[in-house]
């Protein structure tokens, strides 16, 4: 007799993780794994090119040359490494790292609201706030102000990247200093 584990409700084993795919293989890489019952992340943002004759909108991903996906690493026949495109699951060394719940949710959330996003670059020192108004409440990150605008800044530490999110300043309450 041929026992088989219900993948719905072994959910507190999977984690998520940082997969990193061939350059612009980003959506042929995230449908294959979707094709193979697993779990995709893949954060879109909206950019304009104003080129001589017209302006095209696109999508492209927030974190180019990378994805998350949520599965239980311990099973070694996981079908993410095999996938087409992808080139290897981020982590340290050989050992794969999970990337935070909160990391995800705070950037599901910004993809969510609706408002103006952009990637920006990684900063490992700041004024750490957290969100308590309005669609990002409990979003935590780091509050910058640039070109007039405030902006909170949530970090995927793991990818040593980031997104920057505009916000009204009082909407934020501080947190303490991040390290």
């Amino acid at each position: 007799m041929l026992l088989t584990a219900d993948t719905t409700t072994s959910t507190p084993t999977r984690s998520w993780f940082a997969v990193q795919v061939k350059s612009r293989f980003e959506n042929v890489a995230a449908r294959m794994l979707r094709e193979r019952d697993l779990e995709v992340f893949l954060p879109l943002v909206r950019s304009r090119r104003i080129w001589s004759d017209r302006v095209v909108e696109r999508s492209r991903p927030l974190f180019p040359g990378y994805l998350f996906c949520r599965f239980d690493f311990k099973d070694r026949s996981s079908p993410v490494v095999t996938a087409p495109g992808v080139v290897r699951i981020v982590g340290f060394r050989t050992k794969p790292e999970p990337v935070s719940d909160s990391e995800i949710a705070a950037v599901r959330a910004i993809v969510a609201s609706g408002f103006r996003f952009e990637p920006w670059q990684f900063l490992s020192v700041g004024k750490a706030i957290r969100i308590v108004h309005g669609p990002l409440a409990g979003v935590e990150g780091r509050l910058i102000r640039s070109k007039n605008r405030d902006q909170v800044v949530v970090d995927i530490t793991l990818l040593q990247r980031s997104v920057a999110v505009d916000v009204e300043g009082i909407w934020v309450e501080p947190i303490g200093i991040a390290v």
